[in-house]
């Protein structure tokens, strides 16, 4: 049974489903996507909009019984405008208009703000979104499936003509790890800018079976900030964190189409030439996305364009498709908060998440910062060449980071039941010293076996002492002494900094185990190390 609710009682009004839009044309003057949902065949609307009377409309199937007002929000559950619920493409269904004849037989408002409808309309509306979502859902499979039949899994005997689906459909290409999509681990590396991320990440962009992303999450950040000042105002924390958290479970279902509602420009047939720092990406520099990607992407990149030259623009589906093919998927980020912002995520029965929380001593945290990105930092490096705090240094970035890192560190090891077992703390400077070991540890957490290409990657990667020449290098090359670089910051950074910083972050400093300096004599006494030895708990 299908009944329309509303606050108000419903006059008699034309009605108009557009599915291939994905829209519904209401009555008054209040307009929402139409969602179908394979999980539970219910059609819904998302993206919900007030209208300019205050009514809101919902479609439910199968309720056998009227919905009163006061229960009406709750009972409806209506998605908010950052639902995770699936999206369809445009061609995976058709347009579906309730003739003229409704006008005259559609739904009447009751007493007490209750709806009838005719048995005509009734039926209408079942026979129709039934014979909707069906043609919807096997569309949508299909095209997830592309040319290979069964999914990833299993493919057709025929060869597709295009050498790229061809090797999407080599059974050679999908590791032994997808043998169930149980087996499938999402991981975070969940950190903050200039604390090892890039180096951490390509601890898991070199495994054959891990589909790694550097950063997507940069794409929300630019559209939000992109907007026009009216729209800035509107949006708050909130907001921007339920969109972080929407991107992320698509991608980690493999939906890379979903980034183009934030790629600017706007992608064409789903390509694109604005993917953020792609060459840091294996699977997005290689075969089958990239077949001229060859040995270039499993090595060090010399700069950020030898991926986009040597591949091209950027075929998302493809790329969703090489996703799909491979075992996990990996994601680095900078612009999540704290911990407690991914708790949707760790429930979301649909993901088996595993947090790496990557920490690092925030006086080096703010060295790196200093040299990388001099422009946003040059109050600070005034004061570290001369001695002088300039008026208008400011410490609340810092500090905020700071306070972050303490608040995630303190709910991961309180081992809260949302984030048992799906939460590791790592300080960068124990996997600078230790990187083949910490590595091991990485990938026990994570629940996978660590690939010889990343253990071949350590060995190549870890023991550089050239000094890089390029400032792209210095930024996010992963090539480096890491054991020299691990305390460096004590070399570069002034007395009277490090003291401001110790003040601001001693609590963070103490519960991560950093110990603070008294004197310069203390600061550049390099034979005692600062980072105290201190083992963090895996959650089980």
């Amino acid at each position: 049974m299908v009944e329309w609710y509303r606050r108000k009682p419903l006059e008699e009004e034309h009605l108009i489903l557009d599915a291939k839009n994905k829209t519904i044309i209401l009555p008054a003057d209040l307009r929402g996507r139409v969602v179908f949902s394979e999980q539970d065949s219910s059609l819904q609307l998302s993206d919900l909009i007030e209208g300019d009377r205050g009514e809101y409309w919902c479609v439910v199937l199968g309720s056998p019984d009227y919905i009163d007002d006061d229960n009406y929000i709750s009972k409806c559950q209506i998605p908010n405008a950052y639902s995770s619920a699936p999206r369809l493409p445009e061609e995976s269904v058709t347009s579906l208009c309730f003739p003229r004849w409704l006008q005259h037989v559609g739904c009447r408002g009751g007493g007490g703000g209750r709806m009838e409808c005719s048995w005509k309309t009734v039926l209408l509306l079942v026979c129709a979104s039934l014979g909707v979502q069906y043609t919807a859902i096997r569309t949508l499979r299909d095209s997830l499936s592309g040319p290979c039949h069964g999914g990833v899994y299993h493919c057709q005997s025929r060869q597709p003509k295009d050498s790229r689906w061809r090797a999407l459909c080599d059974d050679s290409m999908l590791p032994m790890e997808m043998s169930a999509a149980a087996s499938r681990r999402h991981i975070l590396l969940f950190t903050t800018t200039r604390s090892g991320s890039s180096f951490t990440g390509q601890l898991f962009n070199q495994h054959p079976g891990i589909f790694y992303v550097f950063e997507p999450l940069y794409h929300v950040q630019q559209a939000f900030t992109n907007s026009s000042s009216r729209l800035r105002r509107a949006l708050d924390r909130r907001a921007l964190l339920g969109a972080y958290r929407d991107l992320l479970l698509n991608l980690y279902t493999c939906d890379l189409r979903f980034l183009e509602n934030y790629i600017h420009p706007e992608p064409q047939e789903h390509i694109t030439g604005s993917f953020f720092r792609r060459s840091s990406s294996r699977a997005l520099c290689s075969n089958p996305v990239c077949p001229e990607g060859g040995e270039g992407a499993s090595g060090g990149q010399p700069d950020e364009t030898w991926c986009p030259k040597k591949c091209g623009a950027l075929n998302l589906t493809l790329a969703s498709m090489a996703c799909l093919s491979r075992g996990h998927v990996a994601i680095k980020t900078v612009r999540v908060p704290e911990v407690g912002d991914l708790r949707t995520l760790t429930e979301d029965p649909r993901l088996d998440l595993r947090i790496v929380h990557l920490v690092r001593d925030p006086r080096a945290i703010l060295a790196s910062r200093m040299m990388a990105f001099s422009e946003q930092f040059r109050a600070w490096k005034i004061w570290n060449a001369t001695g002088r705090k300039p008026r208008y240094v400011d410490l609340s970035q810092i500090t905020s980071t700071c306070r972050d890192m303490a608040e995630s560190a303190e709910t991961g090891l309180q081992r809260p039941a949302w984030l048992r077992g799906r939460y590791l703390l790592v300080r960068y400077e124990d996997l600078a010293l230790n990187p083949a070991e910490k590595a091991r540890e990485l990938y026990k957490f994570v629940g996978l076996e660590m690939d010889e290409n990343v253990r071949l990657w350590i060995a190549q990667n870890t023991n550089n002492s050239v000094p890089s020449t390029s400032e792209w290098n210095y930024k996010y090359s992963t090539t480096r002494d890491s054991k020299a670089t691990a305390e460096s910051w004590r070399l570069r950074l002034g007395f009277d900094i490090v003291r401001t910083l110790q003040t601001l972050c001693n609590d963070t400093l103490s519960l991560l185990g950093y110990r603070v300096v008294h004197s310069v004599a203390d600061l550049r006494n390099m034979s005692n190390s600062l980072v105290e030895p201190r083992t963090f708990q895996t959650l089980l």
